[in-house]
């Protein structure tokens, strides 16, 4: 597997962020989606790397800056024929290297609260993340999850 930064302009990584975001409104009040879109990914303070074998794509994440001693993940997605392959766990120990690196102290996420989220929140649990408040520009809901990890 090769982990690489990307432009977010090839058709493989438009398609699974489309399919992202028309996922999450099916599952999730509209109003509670925090999901961005491709432009908004785009934006300079926020990288994001995407999995390969080959030219198959495997999967994805983003880290956002927060300020700088702390950032947010952000776009955490593999194609349902690539889960439970640990895809996952190896974008997020990149981004959590990387959050290392440029020396930060915290890492954030908000994910889903409902029960299609459970995997994600496992995920990030395995990781030393633990449930928290809201952050940053978010509000209290009680269709999203908070976490943070130490580093």
């Amino acid at each position: 597997m090769e982990i690489r930064e990307d432009d977010l302009t090839g058709e493989p990584i438009i398609s699974l962020l489309c399919e992202h975001l028309e996922n999450m409104y099916e599952i999730t009040p509209p109003g509670s989606v925090h999901a961005l879109d491709l432009d908004r990914l785009r934006a300079p303070h926020i990288t994001f790397w995407t999995a390969w074998d080959g030219d198959d794509l495997l999967g994805c994440g983003a880290l956002k800056e927060l300020d700088p001693t702390s950032g947010e993940i952000k776009s955490m997605r593999t194609p349902a024929r690539h889960r439970r392959r640990g895809i996952a766990s190896r974008i997020l120990e990149h981004i959590i290297d990387v959050a290392r690196q440029r020396g930060y102290t915290y890492l954030y996420l908000e994910t889903g609260a409902f029960p299609a989220f459970a995997p994600a929140r496992a995920l990030y649990e395995r990781y030393g993340f633990v449930y928290r408040g809201p952050f940053g520009d978010y509000t209290d809901d009680p269709n999203s999850s908070f976490m943070e990890k130490r580093l």
